[in-house]
């Protein structure tokens, strides 16, 4: 056999799984359907009809369909979404904020707070125990019972927008722009320091070798996933700045990374350095400002604010967006008043 099956793709912030399978010197004659039947585990028929009806196999780099049948040493590739296995998930009664729903999928804009889904030190209180309770049936393929109707996620302390898939058709829909980054995110985040102007951050994003919790940069592709994110600023407030961040691609911390890496740390992030005075002045009438705005936003000041991608159904481009939370409005508010006030001085 010279087989090659290479699942190698799965980001913390994309919840997809890329396949690449090496079709054998001897392979016979075969629909592609019942090839992949045979050479994929944990999968259904159904769940590859719709790869295929989405446009996310192909071979030899191009996309056929459900009637191809393959031919020896073909180079079948195929984009699936598989939330990684977790733990059993429990409905919960827990109010959620959704700005948009129909039959295929849904928008939610989460507060800051909650875990996305359920995971080592919270198996209760997330986005997706209160999903299973409010839409009682999301898509659950196999072994993706942790995570169902996801095709990615924030963090924790991130505000924000989040697509999701109510069927597996949308799922798989779904997951192939995620995978081919053409789905437009827009982020919005107050960060330390004047940034003099736009620009755009590249770089191998990896896990910190000293502490696996948070993300670092690398020049090695060997030590982490390439990454994109543009820049540019929306409001300067003296000491820290207002900016947009669009992604291309959606690694894990990304933003976050990204922002420390250019000496910019995101406000009030405590993995990666901006809880603490960066910028500013030595004055305790300062510290003690800085220190009520700590406690105004208690989380890093980061928001994912509009989400744009074509609907599985329709084929139509939709576009959402949505105003920033209280704590960071309020925030905003304090800065701009302390950057007025220094101006008048």
């Amino acid at each position: 056999m010279n087989e090659d099956l290479d699942i190698q793709e799965q980001d913390e912030q994309e919840l997809y799984e890329h396949i690449r399978i090496v079709a054998d010197k001897g392979q016979a004659l075969l629909r592609i359907d019942k090839f992949l039947m045979n050479r994929v585990e944990n999968t259904s028929r159904n769940r590859i009809q719709n790869a295929i009806d989405a446009g996310s196999v192909f071979v030899n780099d191009k996309v056929i369909k459900a009637s191809y049948k393959v031919k020896p040493l073909d180079v079948i590739t195929m984009v699936l979404p598989d939330p990684p296995r977790d733990t059993e998930v429990y409905p919960e009664d827990i109010p959620l904020i959704i700005t948009y729903e129909d039959d295929d999928l849904l928008m939610v804009n989460k507060e800051p707070g909650m875990v996305v889904h359920p995971g080592f030190n919270n198996y209760t209180g997330t986005l997706v125990n209160a999903l299973t309770f409010h839409l009682n049936q999301l898509p659950t393929l196999p072994g993706n019972t942790g995570r169902p109707g996801l095709v990615h996620r924030i963090d924790k302390d991130t505000s924000g927008l989040l697509v999701i898939a109510k069927n597996e058709w949308a799922m798989t829909y779904l997951a192939k722009q995620f995978f081919e980054h053409s789905i437009e995110r827009r982020y919005v985040a107050l960060v330390w320091g004047d940034i003099p102007e736009d620009g755009t951050i590249t770089g191998y994003i990896g896990r910190d070798m000293k502490d696996r919790r948070i993300m670092n940069m690398y020049d090695d592709p060997e030590k982490g996933k390439w990454s994109v994110t543009h820049y540019k600023v929306i409001e300067r407030l003296g000491f820290v700045t207002l900016i947009e961040c669009q992604l291309e691609t959606g690694r894990t911390h990304q933003i976050r990374t990204h922002m420390k890496s250019i000496g910019h740390p995101i406000f009030n992030d405590a993995s990666y350095g901006g809880d603490r005075i960066l910028k500013g002045t030595a004055f305790s009438k300062y510290k003690q400002f800085v220190d009520n705005c700590f406690q105004t936003i208690p989380r890093q000041a980061l928001h994912a604010r509009s989400l744009g991608f074509i609907h599985p159904k329709t084929k139509k481009e939709m576009n959402f967006e949505v105003p920033l939370p209280e704590d960071f409005r309020l925030v905003l508010e304090k800065w701009r008043g302390y950057a007025a006030e220094k101006t008048q001085q």
